[in-house]
C-alpha cells in the first residue's frame, strides 16, 4: 500500500547472495514483504487504540484466512531507532545506561514517529524504515548491536558463531502462554547427519533431526539409549523452472518448460533417495495437495501430472523441434552440500541430455538467499516446509507477485482462482477451487513435485516431551513443552 508504484528492486539485488546490495533512493518507498497474501486486501491504514496494545486492521472483501496474515515481526522501535536515527531504550538498556522509565519512554518516541510517518506518508521517513526493514536485521554472526535481537517469544537469542551454533536464552519478559522449562536451548549446525548421530551418542547432543537415509536408520537402530520418531514432514521436494529472468532465457516458452518437464525422471528419483528409507514413498503428484489429504487423489486423476508420470524423450524432442530451440542449456540451483539433492540434479541431467538438454550446475552454498534472484539459474531444487495449509500461503507461491513466487510465474486465470479462492470458507468449495488451480500449474509446466520428505527425530533419555513437528518450523514447534529428566539446565 505505500510501496513506490511501479518500483523494480532487481537492480539492487546481489545476485551472489540475493540480498541487497544497496539502499534505494530516498524518494523510494519499497517494503520487500508480502504484497499477495491476504494484506492486497487492506487498503486502509490499520488503526491503533488508545491504549496501544491493538491494532485494526478493515479488510475490503471477505477473506476466510484473515488470522494467519500477520505474524509477528519486527520491532517498531528498534526499526524507527535505527531507521530515524532515534534512542530506542534497547539499545541505551544493552550498555547499562537507561533506567526502566526512560528505556520505555524512549521506545514509545521511536514506536511513534514510525506510527507518525505511516499515517502522514512520509516518503523520505518511510524510505529509511523501508530500507532497515528490508535489511537491517540480516546478520551472519552476533551483533554488538544487541537491539538487533529484541524478540516477543519465549527465547531471546543470547549467542551466535557462524555456521557452528545459536544459544537460546529464556526471554525473561516474556508473558505468554508458552514459558519454557529449559533455561537454555544450543542450536548446533550440523549438516552431516552421521555427525549428528555420533554428537547424540557421545552426550554432544541431546535432539537431533537428521536427513533421514540408510545410514542414519542402520546407526539409530543401533543405539539402545535412545528414543526414535519416524513419520512424514510437511515439506516436499520440488522442481521450479524460472518462467522469466531465468539465466538462460530458453524456460519463458512454455513449449521448452514441458519438455524439460518431459523427461525428468520422478520415480526414478524416488527410487534413489527416498525408497530406502520408506519403501512406502511413492511421487508426489499435486503442487497443492498432501499426499492423503481430501481431495488429492481426485485432483491427480486430473490435474494433468499423468503427463509426466514417465520419461518421455519423443515428445519433449517433439516439443524443442515446435519451439524451434535445439540444445538448451538449462542451469540448476541446489545445495551442494545435500547428497540427495546432488542425486536429484545428477539424474535430471542424465535424463534430460537424452532429448537434447545440456543440464549444468548452478550449485551454491548459499542456495537460499540466491533464490528468485534475476539471471542467477534457470531451475532450482528445494523443498517448500509449510508452516500451514492456508490459501494464504499457496497464494504466495503462485499468485503474481507473491512474496514466495520465486520463478516470476504469471497467469491471470490463477491469480482469478486465488481470488475466488480467498473468499470462500466451505471446504468443499475450496477444494473444488484447489483442484482447479492444480490442473493449471500442470498445464503451464510450472514445474514438478517430486515426493514429501520424510522425517526422523531422536531424542536420548534426558529429555521428554519432544515430538515429530507435522509442519515447519521443525522441532523446536513445541519447545516450552520440553522437560528434563535430570538437573540439566541446558538442551543441545
Amino acid at each position: 500500500m505505500l510501496n513506490t508504484k511501479g518500483f523494480d528492486d532487481s537492480d539492487y539485488v546481489d545476485r551472489d547472495t540475493g540480498q541487497y546490495a544497496k539502499p534505494f533512493p530516498a524518494d523510494v518507498v519499497y517494503f520487500d514483504g508480502q504484497t499477495s497474501a491476504g494484506l492486497q486486501y487492506v487498503t486502509a491504514i490499520p488503526v491503533i487504540s488508545d491504549d496501544q496494545r491493538s491494532l485494526t486492521l478493515s479488510f475490503d472483501r471477505n477473506f476466510p484466512d484473515w488470522p494467519l496474515v500477520l505474524q509477528v515481526g519486527l520491532p517498531a522501535h528498534v526499526v524507527a531507532a535505527h531507521a530515524l536515527t532515534l534512542a530506542s531504550g534497547a539499545d541505551a538498556d544493552s550498555r547499562g545506561e537507561a533506567t526502566g522509565a526512560k528505556r520505555r519512554a524512549a521506545a514509545m518516541k521511536a514506536k511513534h514517529a514510525l506510527v507518525e510517518a505511516i499515517q502522514q506518508k512520509d516518503v523520505t521517513e518511510l524510505s529509511a524504515i523501508a530500507n532497515f526493514w528490508n535489511s537491517g536485521f540480516n546478520f551472519d554472526a552476533m551483533p554488538k548491536d544487541r537491539s538487533l535481537l529484541v524478540s516477543t517469544g519465549p527465547y531471546t537469542i543470547t549467542g551466535f558463531t557462524t555456521a557452528k551454533q545459536l544459544t537460546l536464552t529464556a526471554n525473561p519478559n516474556y508473558h505468554g502462554d508458552h514459558s519454557p522449562v529449559f533455561e537454555t536451548i544450543v542450536v548446533k549446525f550440523i549438516a552431516d547427519p552421521l555427525t549428528q548421530l555420533s554428537a547424540l551418542k557421545d552426550g554432544a547432543a541431546n535432539v537431533i533431526l537428521p536427513r533421514p537415509g540408510e545410514d542414519v536408520s542402520a546407526g539409530l537402530d543401533s543405539m539402545s539409549d535412545v528414543r526414535v520418531q519416524r513419520g512424514v514432514s510437511g515439506s516436499f521436494e520440488h522442481l521450479d523452472l524460472q518462467v522469466e529472468n531465468s539465466r538462460s532465457g530458453y524456460f519463458s516458452d512454455s513449449r521448452v518448460r514441458e519438455a524439460f518437464l518431459r523427461v525428468v525422471p520422478r520415480q526414478k528419483i524416488l527410487d534413489a533417495v527416498i525408497s530406502p528409507v520408506d519403501d512406502k514413498a511413492a511421487v508426489r503428484s499435486s503442487q497443492l495437495f498432501l499426499p492423503g489429504e481430501p481431495g488429492y487423489a481426485d485432483s491427480v486423476a486430473v490435474n494433468g501430472s499423468n503427463e509426466f508420470s514417465h520419461v518421455d524423450v519423443v515428445g519433449a524432442r517433439k516439443l524443442l523441434a515446435r519451439a524451434q530451440v535445439a540444445d538448451p542449456t538449462v542451469c540448476i540451483l541446489f545445495d551442494p552440500a545435500n547428497p540427495k539433492r546432488v542425486k536429484e540434479f545428477q539424474l535430471i541431467r542424465e535424463s534430460a541430455a537424452l532429448a537434447g538438454f545440456r543440464v549444468t550446475d548452478c550449485s551454491s552454498p548459499d542456495w537460499v538467499n540466491l533464490l528468485g534472484t534475476p539471471g542467477s539459474y534457470d531451475a532450482s531444487l528445494f523443498a517448500w516446509k509449510s508452516s500451514n495449509l492456508s490459501v494464504a500461503g499457496e497464494q504466495a507461491m503462485f499468485a503474481t507477485g507473491g512474496r514466495n513466487n520465486l520463478n516470476f510465474y504469471t497467469s491471470r486465470k490463477v491469480d482469478e482462482l486465488f481470488v475466488q479462492l480467498s473468499g470462500v470458507s466451505n471446504d468443499a468449495a475450496r477444494i473444488a477451487l484447489r483442484q482447479q488451480l492444480d490442473k493449471e500449474l500442470f498445464a503451464d509446466a510450472y514445474g514438478l513435485p517430486l515426493y514429501q520428505d520424510p522425517a526422523v527425530v531422536a531424542v536420548d533419555r534426558s529429555v521428554t516431551g519432544v515430538k515429530l513437528a507435522p509442519l515447519s518450523p521443525g522441532v523446536l514447534w513445541n519447545v516450552w513443552q520440553w522437560k528434563p529428566v535430570t538437573s540439566k539446565g541446558a538442551v543441545k
